[in-house]
């Protein structure tokens, strides 16, 4: 006679004590509750696979964390599959599979990938801020979505967020990092469209803003005097000198480093990764910023940066140290930034009319529309520009000294 097999009960599979060996307590059509020896309790059903009729064993997972109801509920499940020819372990190897592709192609993980890969050579506040927009603003909204399947509508409504709080702005730059992660994604085989590029007219236009800053004579010259005045550490006062003579972005001054600076040839060569235009530019350093490069080198030369972070020789000094020097002489950022002293420059630069219009453009390192002539055009008009930083620093120097009308003498 067949076994007839009596239905579990909870009581049954939360009283069972281990025994010397393995025993299995049975619930019918294959499913049974193994109580090892070691104390643990594990859910199994037994079926017979579709077509070979060879028996295979499944695992539900343990109990109570698997109750009775939810491994009955399973094994009905299974029986649906079977009754349908379908073996389940194979279904379930092509779910698992499924997940996991879905892991790897997800937005999150070919972000990463693509953030690795493209901007491991740009600079390090670039990669920060780029990677924590993507974190708090992307991943947590459309970050598991398979990149494949996500909308414009639903990055949409992540760059709405960003708007909704007041920053256009960053709006547009995410939107283009977004863009980024998709064109790499489309490179790759993972999806067929780019939504983020067609969300340009959607999101709303940043307002332009000039940056702030002063351009009569006589007001520059207070501002140099009052640098010269400034208190506070020799790398931020040095720093603070330099800015206004050699006039690059606050940025690629304060990660200056002394591998770039040659004192025989009296340049300093930034290399693209630090430079807006992604091409070298080169600074011909004059007399007076050569004095305070020599000044700040007996005490920062022996390490990597020429203006260090004071908590550590090992980073350049913070994004907003110029600009709180500026705040304790008495500088609003309405008034001026670290920015401002590239207005100046250009500004008085051109009044002059002693220098070729194209030779400003390249010293101030504006960027070059056709990506293949900056990267040969980055000592163009050289010989100009050399004269022209001289005449700058010793420009200063008079508007400093003796707050004089321009000189045009070169």
């Amino acid at each position: 006679m067949p076994r007839v097999t009596r239905p579990l009960t909870d009581p049954e599979c939360r009283n069972a004590k281990p025994g010397d060996k393995d025993r299995k307590l049975f619930d019918g059509s294959g499913l049974f509750l193994l109580v090892k020896a070691n104390g643990s309790k594990l859910w199994r059903m037994k079926y017979k696979q579709p077509g070979s009729g060879k028996e295979s064993l499944l695992s539900f997972g343990p109990y109570p964390e698997i109750s009775l109801g939810d491994a009955r509920r399973q094994r009905e499940g299974i029986r649906s599959q079977l009754a349908q020819g379908i073996d389940p372990a194979e279904q379930r190897k092509i779910t698992k599979e499924a997940a996991t592709l879905a892991t790897e192609n997800s937005f999150e993980t070919v972000a990463l990938t693509w953030f690795d890969k493209y901007l491991k050579g740009k600079s390090e506040s670039h990669r920060e801020r780029t990677l924590n927009r993507l974190v708090s603003d992307i991943f947590p909204w459309i970050g598991k979505r398979p990149i494949g399947n996500i909308r414009p509508h639903e990055l949409l409504s992540c760059l709405r967020r960003i708007e909704d709080r007041g920053a256009i702005e960053t709006a547009h730059r995410v939107r283009w990092s977004c863009s980024k992660v998709f064109r790499y994604a489309i490179a790759c085989g993972l999806c067929d469209s780019d939504p983020a590029d067609l969300l340009k007219e959607a999101l709303q236009r940043p307002i332009q803003t000039a940056f702030p800053t002063i351009t009569a004579p006589h007001e520059i010259g207070e501002l140099l005097r009052a640098i010269d005045g400034l208190t506070g550490s020799v790398v931020v006062r040095i720093a603070a000198r330099l800015a206004p003579i050699t006039f690059v972005r606050p940025g690629e001054l304060r990660q200056a480093e002394w591998t770039e600076i040659d004192f025989e040839k009296a340049e300093w060569r930034i290399p693209p990764n630090k430079m807006k235009s992604r091409v070298v530019h080169i600074v011909p350093l004059s007399r007076q910023a050569l004095l305070l490069l020599g000044e700040i080198y007996a005490l920062t030369g022996s390490g990597r940066y020429v203006f260090p972070s004071e908590r550590t020789r090992e980073r350049p000094m913070s994004e907003n140290t110029i600009n709180a020097a500026l705040r304790r002489l008495g500088y609003t950022k309405e008034q001026f930034t670290g920015h401002s002293f590239r207005k100046i420059a250009s500004t008085q630069l051109n009044e002059s009319h002693l220098w070729h219009i194209d030779a400003i453009e390249r010293q101030l390192a504006h960027g070059e529309r056709n990506g293949i002539r900056a990267t040969y055009n980055h000592a163009e008009y050289m010989p100009e520009r050399i004269k022209m930083m001289q005449w700058w620093a010793d420009h200063l120097d008079t508007l400093r000294d003796e707050i004089a009308p321009i000189s045009l003498q070169s």
